[in-house]
């Protein structure tokens, strides 16, 4: 699924009223529907509403919303500000102003200059129309003081389309004195890039998207470079077992994990990487790792390090179609001369995770090594030990995006929303996982199956967008099962296959 930035936005909603035809204002109307529909949904006609709607397409669609409840039996309070000097609306907010009075309300107040807030109770409904994601400037003045007395009441607040003074991309000024607070975002057709980044979930809340049915030959032709993986996106994608065939048709990974008081990690990942459809698991671990191995995991292969304890070198053998490297190695000189030796002689796919990262961290010459296509998995503590400190989630995406562009790699920034950097400049954002997959081994568990699927011959770039998504699918149905307090490691690797089973039923 395709994401815009504002530009891209305005271009789309330009196409749709050449190509239905319908003209702005229509579009608007339609937008101002979905919202009421919403809106109508969970706040009944007895709540008092206020609406507060600013001079631009974003005030014409709170305009239209306050008109179209009122058809519905509300009787919302509705502010329009049309404070500049110039007194200016937008073409298509000044329309809906004119309807909106032509239904006779006698509650629709046209602020021009002085503003004196009315009293809103706890139990009242703000719905917030003042500025969309276009706004070029932080809020200031008269605007500035408004946001601060909507956050400062205790009414529920629903923004549209985003919250006012929030920017549709980068917020490196955003300011809890200058962005509404929203406990609810209606969104339009798709999320905005702000939604994707941590710092900004106090200002947007629960985020919904409304379709408002933009044109679809408009969508194929805007151009993009940021995508949210749907479980149509993967299904379409996952491959199908054919009936006569073995297990080397499946590949063969070598896993290099574990060391002494860390073989969970190499267990886990390797569990999850049978459980992810490779026909054959070799784990590359420290001698001291036999029994334990051999017993957890019976399926995997035992490929035995010279060293006792720690990886003292990790093999390149044709025999295997994909290596993953890092989950519980530890990192020492010893560890990151193997991790270059390895790079340097490898010809298959690879995935580095965890310890392989710090030994990146520790040793930045090796970034020059990496095989093209190669994935990283880092978590955002990983990311910043590789590339130094960032402020915000919007720092990271740049820096990942910058990376991945640079060295030709691909970089799985895992969070709420993993991103997924590619090397043509693309980011894919993941849409499933949840709060309880915040737990000790949930990365090794990802690293066996995206380690897997390259096994298995998948695309690196479809391997790391595939596994992202099983592993939040698996994660999923975890924590629906159990709670997400309850959800461990172990569990994500339990319900994999109840992920596949869900995600290929979406294709029948």
């Amino acid at each position: 699924m395709k994401l815009f930035t504002t530009p891209s936005i305005k271009l789309l909603d330009q196409l749709t009223t050449e190509y239905e035809p319908i003209t702005s204002i229509g579009l608007m109307e339609r937008a101002a529907e979905a919202i009421t529909q919403e809106i109508s949904k969970i706040v009944s006609p007895e709540r008092h509403i206020y609406i507060f709607a600013g001079p631009g397409n974003n005030g014409g669609d709170a305009l239209a919303t306050a008109r179209l409840l009122i058809d519905l039996g509300y009787r919302p309070i509705v502010y329009l500000f049309n404070t500049s000097p110039s007194h200016h609306l937008s073409a298509d907010c000044a329309k809906n102003r004119d309807r909106l009075k032509n239904t006779g309300t006698t509650d629709f107040f046209e602020i021009t200059n002085q503003f004196t807030p009315p009293v809103i109770e706890p139990d009242d409904v703000i719905i917030d129309g003042l500025f969309g994601a276009g706004l070029r400037e932080p809020l200031t003045g008269g605007f500035a003081s408004l946001v601060r007395y909507i956050n400062e009441t205790e009414a529920f607040v629903i923004s549209i389309d985003i919250p006012s003074g929030l920017f549709g991309e980068w917020n490196p000024d955003a300011s809890p004195d200058r962005v509404v607070k929203a406990h609810l975002t209606l969104t339009l057709q798709t999320p905005k890039l702000a939604f994707f980044f941590a710092e900004n979930t106090k200002y947007t809340g629960q985020v919904k998207v409304l379709d408002i049915a933009l044109h679809p030959r408009a969508i194929a032709e805007t151009e993009t470079g940021y995508y949210l993986t749907t479980v149509t996106d993967v299904a379409t994608r996952l491959h199908s077992r054919a009936k006569f065939s073995d297990k080397r048709d499946y590949g063969h990974l070598l896993l290099a994990a574990g060391q002494y008081s860390m073989m969970g990690a190499a267990i886990l990942a390797s569990k999850a990487a049978l459980h992810s459809g490779a026909g054959l698991v070799s784990v590359h671990a420290p001698r001291c790792a036999n029994l334990i191995l051999q017993t957890a995991v019976p399926e995997a292969i035992f490929s035995p390090d010279k060293g006792e304890e720690h990886i003292e070198e990790i093999p390149a053998n044709p025999r295997y179609t994909a290596l993953a490297v890092g989950p519980g190695m530890g990192c020492n000189e010893t560890s990151i001369a193997a991790l270059l030796h390895l790079l340097k002689e490898i010809k298959q796919p690879l995935v580095l995770d965890a310890d392989a990262l710090n030994c990146i961290a520790q040793e930045q010459s090796i970034l020059r090594y990496l095989p093209s296509r190669t994935i990283l998995t880092p978590h955002i503590h990983e990311l910043e030990r590789m590339f130094g400190p960032m402020n915000s989630d919007a720092d990271r995406l740049k820096c990942i995006t910058h990376v991945a562009t640079k060295y030709d790699i691909i970089v799985v920034l895992k969070g709420a929303h993993t991103a997924i950097a590619l090397p043509d400049g693309s980011v894919h954002f993941n849409s499933t996982g949840n709060p309880g997959m915040a737990t000790a081994g949930s990365g090794d568990v990802l690293t066996g199956i995206i380690g897997s699927l390259l096994a298995q011959g998948y695309p690196p770039e479809e391997a790391a967008i595939i596994g992202v998504f099983l592993h939040g699918t698996a994660g999923d149905l975890a924590s629906q099962e159990e709670g997400e307090e309850y959800v461990t490691a172990g569990d994500i690797v339990a319900h994999l296959g109840k992920a596949f089973k869900q995600i290929k039923a979406t294709r029948m």
